[in-house]
């Protein structure tokens, strides 16, 4: 029964991914406003149902700890191992609204994290100042996209600009919010299956339960965002790909991380390892996001490269850490003075380079 939920899972990923990039674009088409922003709202958020789910579930078994966990995990996997895996498969084209405006935003909302855990938790208050700030967000998603509709229309693919001149047609944002819901559901269930198996086939080998925690747990409530940016990249729907993932980036922080604040009985303890490395890990994900996105406005397979070799780091650190393995210090030597230093020397180098050759 294992293999048949692993192949179930499976294909139930890759039709969901299909089905949602489908209508996702579609439903841009019919409402006239960019495939970004559908990326970076409806698919992004839909795609981090999971996060919320398991988050939600936690704090009302008093167990909202590991909702800080979950959200600063899911941020730095959405970024180095999704948008990695993207851009390896096919160059990202990045839009100027992402360079502009929302890049910046979730690289705020990162530090906000590390603001508000600096006291070792999270208040109903701060929970309270996010997720009012994501539907301030939202509103002005919609309505700076609804200003340009005649944009939107040439961002989409032929067959759905096909749509914009039958009047008949335009009603159809109900079948395509259909189809979101039925690919978003199929994502769920697909993720779901494909990790019960997964874990199962690493107790059958002998992995410990702390390796597959850090690696199968971790990466599976992002396997739909996984699967939706892949196929989103494949299609041809760039922007839908790299929205959903910056955009999941800040649904978790401003719903997960907010609306479990709000519901827990006494807030999110912090630990202060989290503090000290995990929460610093993800702002600094997040400050690599906009250099490497504004050198030439696109995320190249060489880019894509270093993203996702970076989280394969990040796991062993993880991973050797958690086993106490005595090789830690050394790797951890490696990374924090000699590969960071010089990542970062070339970001700085690139970002000069291009900032004098044109203005974005």
């Amino acid at each position: 029964m294992t293999i048949v939920y692993f192949i179930a899972g499976l294909v139930f990923l890759v039709v969901g991914a299909e089905i949602l990039v489908r209508g996702a674009s579609r439903l841009a088409a019919a409402l006239g406003i960019s495939p970004l922003v559908i990326g970076l709202t409806v698919v992004a958020f839909g795609t981090s149902a999971p996060e919320l789910a398991v988050s939600v579930k936690a704090a009302l078994n008093n167990q909202a700890g590991i909702a800080v966990g979950n959200v600063v995990g899911s941020n730095i996997f959405n970024v180095l191992f999704i948008l990695g895996i993207s851009a390896l498969i096919i160059p990202l084209a990045v839009s100027k609204q992402l360079i502009k405006f929302d890049v910046p935003f979730m690289i705020f909302l990162s530090v906000s994290v590390l603001l508000f855990a600096l006291d070792g938790q999270f208040s109903r208050t701060e929970g309270i100042i996010w997720f009012s700030g994501l539907l301030a967000y939202i509103a002005f998603l919609f309505y700076k996209s609804r200003q340009d509709s005649r944009k939107a229309a040439k961002e989409v693919d032929p067959e759905v600009a096909e749509l914009l001149g039958d009047p008949s047609e335009k009603q159809a944002w109900a079948k395509n919010i259909g189809f979101i819901v039925i690919g978003l559901v199929l994502l769920v269930l697909g993720s779901r299956w494909l990790v019960d198996a997964a874990v199962t086939f690493a107790q059958y080998l002998g992995v410990s339960e702390v390796v597959i925690g850090l690696t199968i747990v971790a990466a599976g409530t992002s396997l739909p965002e996984v699967v939706t940016s892949i196929i989103a990249a494949i299609r041809g729907e760039r922007d839908i790909a790299v929205g959903n993932v910056v955009g999941s980036n800040i649904f978790n922080i401003m719903a997960v991380l907010g609306i479990t604040s709000i519901i827990a009985p006494a807030g999110i303890p912090v630990e202060a390892s989290t503090i000290r490395f995990d929460i610093p890990v993800m702002i600094g994900v997040a400050l690599a996001c906009l250099p490497i996105f504004f050198t030439g406005q696109t995320i190249s397979r060489s880019e894509g490269a270093v993203f996702f070799a970076y989280y394969v780091a990040y796991t062993v650190y993880l991973v050797l850490a958690a086993t106490s393995n005595p090789s830690l210090d050394a790797f951890g030597k490696i990374m924090f003075y000699g590969i960071l230093p010089l990542t970062a020397l070339g970001l700085m180098v690139f970002s000069m380079r291009q900032l004098r050759s044109a203005k974005i």
